[in-house]
């Protein structure tokens, strides 16, 4: 069979799956937009401060590209570092409490520096059943011997890492993207200090925390987006010196690929500020509201309506749709088979009367179960 008849049985295949997908042009500022000409509002975003439409990050973005223009032009260790980049990385260190901070392309471009780097044949590393497509990839390239424990059990965690020895590196997100809840971020790291593992943290998704685990003897990475509460573009570490200067003598994610737009820097460094500052705790307690509307007392802007079906999700997402809400269905392989759902992803950009529109539109569609 030629490469095409491969390619289209494979499509095939994902058709009579009901798998199929393809891109939908949004266009937006902020949650509100127009669908292929429909006017609505998205629940599916993960710009959860609203910073990605707000002046000043714009303005940020402008004024870094009148400075160094569009692109960086090459990786960091040729010609592609600018002082916006040493000043976001300096900020986010400050932000996380940590010696140093290295910023990459993107936030899977950083989990994968990070643990193909930290992890190797000699390593075993211990990763969260529900864990992120990146840290996955991750485990992959490093070569190491994964042992998967269950989902946030500290217990069954503790139990095989009293079988190994030598290095060991537990890795978990810290807020699960499609679930919503917290990794148990503290237990994780005194069983890390107590058998003398490396404690990494996907805090991807933590606009509300947890916090990286104060435990004595306990080392820890901590891995961030730029793209999501920051509402730019691009990935982060952060941790001790040795550590970070590691990834930037060895991440090939961070490399062998050109630096940061100084745009995405300019305006994620005006938005950790902002995050940072009196409005940050304003836009916080915002979305805290917005979240406690929805489902209250809820760890994350993450609200799962799980419906199993993968059909059925994608009913429900056209339902909502024809209403002017748009939250697309999440099926296999994102989610395991048998847990389909709607993800609504809330934002401190979304009005009241917004949040009114969803609570109705759930409720007579009968969706309100989690």
């Amino acid at each position: 069979m030629d490469w095409i008849g491969w390619a289209n049985d494979e499509l095939d295949d994902i058709r009579a799956a009901g798998r199929w997908r393809e891109t939908r042009s949004f266009d937006a500022h902020g949650p509100a937009g127009a669908l292929d000409g429909q006017p609505v509002v998205s629940y599916a975003s993960n710009d959860y401060l609203g910073l990605s439409a707000h002046p000043a990050v714009a303005a940020a973005a402008v004024d870094a590209v009148g400075r160094w223009g569009t692109s960086a032009t090459a990786s960091r260790l040729i010609v592609g570092s600018r002082p916006c980049h040493d000043e976001l990385e300096a900020e986010l260190a400050a932000w996380k409490g940590t010696d140093r901070a290295v910023v990459f392309p993107s936030g899977f471009a950083a989990n994968l520096g990070v643990v193909s780097v930290l992890a190797g044949p000699g390593v075993t590393v211990f990763s969260d059943e529900l864990n992120h497509a990146s840290i996955i990839d991750g485990c992959r390239l490093s070569r190491s011997p994964v042992r998967v424990y269950r989902h946030n059990d500290v217990e069954d965690l503790e139990g095989q890492l009293a079988t190994t020895t030598g290095r060991r590196i537990v890795v978990t997100d810290s807020v699960f993207s499609m679930d919503g809840d917290v990794a148990p971020a503290e237990e994780l790291g005194r069983v890390c200090a107590e058998r003398g593992a490396l404690l990494v943290l996907d805090e991807a998704h933590s606009v509300f925390g947890p916090p990286a685990p104060a435990v004595r003897g306990l080392t820890v990475v901590r891995v961030g987006t730029l793209s999501k509460t920051l509402g730019a573009l691009g990935g982060f570490a952060a941790g001790p010196q040795p550590i970070i200067d590691l990834l930037v003598n060895r991440a090939r994610s961070f490399i062998f690929t050109t630096a940061l737009s100084p745009a995405d820097a300019g305006a994620a460094l005006a938005a950790l500020r902002i995050l940072r500052s009196v409005e940050g705790d304003t836009l916080l307690r915002r979305l805290r509201a917005v979240v406690d509307r929805v489902r209250p007392d809820h760890p994350s802007p993450i609200v799962p309506v799980v419906l199993g079906d993968e059909r059925r999700a994608v009913k429900a997402a056209a339902a909502l749709l024809e209403r002017g809400i748009f939250i697309p269905a999440i099926r296999p392989p994102t989610v395991p088979p048998g847990s389909s759902r709607l993800r609504i992803a809330l934002s401190a950009g979304h009005t009241d009367a917004m949040i009114d529109a969803l609570l109705v539109a759930l409720d007579d569609l009968d969706l309100g179960g989690s």
